[in-house]
């Protein structure tokens, strides 16, 4: 499914709150972050040229966020960073005065972290970037995850001294859990979606996420003309096409927002003008953007700065993770998770229908940036739909380069 951004607030300016949060100084605050961690190398650009010239277009760009920070995502930009944020206000609150980043690591800020827990629910990558940032500044965390998330993803999480807390039902449910039991105990919660009267963290969260595109617009030869994002609840769309949208202004790329077909609350709120909770049917492969309902912030950016919104199918998503594991000609191998190409999925489907790429002016001018999400964050899964191990396939990309 395919369709246009027909909101009335289109293209016009950002929220100021929005707009001070994914601007330019807040991004380089996030970067400074990565600099104090001291692991701040930039995840690679790789270019698809052979692909490129058979969907006839001008150039693909993948920014491959499989190996980022050691967790294999993207969102271990958001969450650390949002929980480094929270200990320095905190701090700073306590010892009245400002605190810098360079103290996060003195006895009297660990201090005060240490009495502080984190608290968020997951489908596996949020929960390992939290956990991991907690662990960072002396933190403690508590992570929920419902019935779907795999015992290798809990695993993951674990690994970083998480309490973990299993919750029946959905991804929803395990939001509601979270925020109520963090309620009841005085915890923190760290979520990378919004919903009424909670916005400020998840802010922090997305602002984490704009790194990936100063990282890209920095590597890329030109500026794209076109960028296709997947999205769950939509933080991660909302960050790339928000920060776009003030940084080149005018000259910015058409906005694609891409969807599970069966997880589609982006779309559906497009369609319907509103923020819309979708009905919860049959599990999608990309368990990931398995969302049913848009985070409050991410759709007020998304109505403004999205050019249109889209869905891909179970098999487009495979199609697109079978695809950067097998490239042809001398493109790169490219280890994409279930979630990890669905915005390659949208460009496979919209390049190859008239009718969409009439409607967004793809041509073999066009220059396309996607985001690889997450590499295989579980690796039997993987295997399964690929039918080749990730090391192979990571192996075979670094041998091919950028």
């Amino acid at each position: 499914m395919f369709q246009l951004n027909r909101h009335s607030d289109y293209r016009k300016n950002l929220d100021p709150v929005d707009a001070t949060s994914l601007g330019m100084a807040a991004a380089e605050d996030a970067e400074a972050y990565l600099a104090w961690r001291g692991n701040a190398a930039p995840t690679p650009l790789r270019s698809l040229p052979a692909l490129a010239t058979e969907l006839d277009l001008g150039a693909i760009h993948v920014k491959d966020e499989g190996s980022r920070l050691g967790l294999g995502s993207f969102k271990a930009l958001g969450g650390s960073y949002a929980v480094v944020r929270l200990v320095l206000e905190e701090a700073s609150r306590q010892l009245g005065r400002n605190v810098a980043m360079n103290e996060l690591h003195s006895p009297e800020v660990r201090a005060i972290a240490g009495e502080m827990t984190v608290a968020c629910a997951t489908d596996g990558n949020h929960g390992r970037s939290v956990a991991q940032g907690a662990q960072l500044v002396g933190a403690k965390s508590a992570i929920f995850v419902h019935a779907g998330v795999s015992e290798e993803r809990v695993g993951a999480i674990a690994r970083f001294g998480a309490l973990m807390v299993r919750v029946k039902g959905t991804y929803d449910d395990s939001v509601a859990e979270a925020a109520r039991v963090a309620s009841e105990k005085g915890w923190t919660v760290v979520s990378d979606t919004s919903w009424p009267g909670y916005e400020r963290v998840p802010a922090l969260v997305m602002r984490g996420y704009t790194v990936m595109v100063r990282e890209a617009l920095r590597q890329l030869p030109a500026p794209p003309t076109h960028v296709f994002v997947q999205a769950g609840v939509g933080g991660v769309a909302a960050a790339v096409g928000g920060h776009l949208s003030l940084v080149l202004g005018a000259a910015r790329p058409t906005f694609v927002v891409v969807d599970p077909a069966r997880a589609a609350c982006l779309f559906e709120s497009a369609r319907a003008g509103r923020a819309v909770k979708v009905e919860h049917g049959k599990p999608t492969v990309m368990a990931m953007l398995e969302c049913y309902e848009p985070s409050l912030i991410a759709w007020r950016v998304l109505y403004r700065v999205a050019d249109a919104f889209m869905t891909v199918e179970e098999e487009d998503a495979i199609d697109a993770m079978n695809r950067l594991a097998r490239p042809q000609g001398k493109d790169p191998a490219i280890a994409a998770g279930e979630s990890g190409g669905a915005g390659l999925a949208g460009v496979l489907r919209a390049a190859a229908d008239p009718e969409i790429r009439e409607a967004l002016d793809l041509s073999e001018l066009s220059r396309v940036f996607v985001i690889n999400t997450e590499g295989p964050t579980d690796a039997a899964r993987y295997h399964q739909l690929v039918g080749m191990r990730p090391e192979g396939v990571i192996g075979a990309g670094d041998l091919a380069g950028a």
